[in-house]
């Protein structure tokens, strides 16, 4: 590593449990990120600032007035420019170290595949359950680590899973592929909520990607920020899963 490099990221390379191993760990590792929302542009800028090496940036959509209200990695002067190249710009002024990819587009459940199989962890940032659903069914596919986030109104939730482990995958936990989910558009989300879960999922990213500390697998992280109570629920594999249902675990961190 280099001196600028030690310097950067010195104040977790002190961390006995992460050390400069952990860090080149980091900048040898690849993220898909999907969505660059108010979720998104919090985990993408706290990995991007972290060190992760390689981020792939997926949105189709363009920085919109009220975006800005929690979409904190875009700018007033980024309304009408698309998200993925607004947040590849903020991300390289913060650390130009890293390589960054963007996709402006919805993809496809092939190339949703395919850019999957690529990455070492994949970050879901979006906002509706048909999307959440593919992204599971790809991840678990490829057996590639899925860091799942929501949130609305005062409340979120994150969600892990990881090939190794017997937690739930999304779909175990929203059986029915038919259900009616709101989004902020719709009900609305307070600024600060987006950024506590944005930031949990960098965090189990990180940890996942160093191998340090205790992830979520297996557990469901609730918010509710109106009473400032968190509950974490245990939630197993669900044999019949149509998704993750016949899995098994492999005997590494793969």
């Amino acid at each position: 590593m280099t001196d600028d490099e030690l310097l950067r990221y010195s104040r977790q390379i002190l961390l006995p449990d992460f050390d400069i191993e952990g860090q080149k760990r980091l900048r040898q590792s690849h993220a898909l990120i999907i969505g660059l929302g108010g979720l998104g542009s919090v985990a993408a800028m706290y990995l991007a600032a972290a060190g992760v090496g390689r981020l792939t940036l997926v949105d189709f959509d363009k920085v919109d007035l009220s975006n800005l209200q929690r979409q904190i990695i875009h700018r007033t002067a980024d309304i009408g420019r698309l998200k993925v190249e607004s947040a590849r710009d903020g991300l390289l002024r913060l650390n130009p170290t890293i390589e960054i990819e963007t996709v402006p587009a919805a993809l496809t459940e092939t190339a949703l595949r395919e850019q999957v199989a690529l990455a070492d962890v994949v970050v879901d940032s979006c906002d509706n359950l048909p999307t959440r659903l593919a992204i599971n069914a790809a991840c678990v596919g490829a057996r590639v680590p899925l860091v799942s986030g929501a949130a609305i109104r005062m409340e979120g939730q994150v969600l892990v899973w990881q090939p190794h482990a017997q937690g739930a995958c999304y779909r175990c936990l929203y059986r029915d592929s038919a259900t009616s989910t709101e989004t902020c558009a719709q009900t609305g989300v307070l600024a600060p909520v987006v950024g506590v879960i944005g930031s949990i999922q960098a965090l189990e990213v990180i940890k996942m990607l160093v191998g340090c500390g205790e992830t979520l697998a297996g557990r469901l992280l609730l918010l509710d920020a109106a009473r400032m109570e968190w509950r974490t629920l245990k939630v197993q594999r669900n044999p019949a899963c149509s998704v993750c249902g016949s899995a098994r675990p492999c005997s590494q961190n793969c």
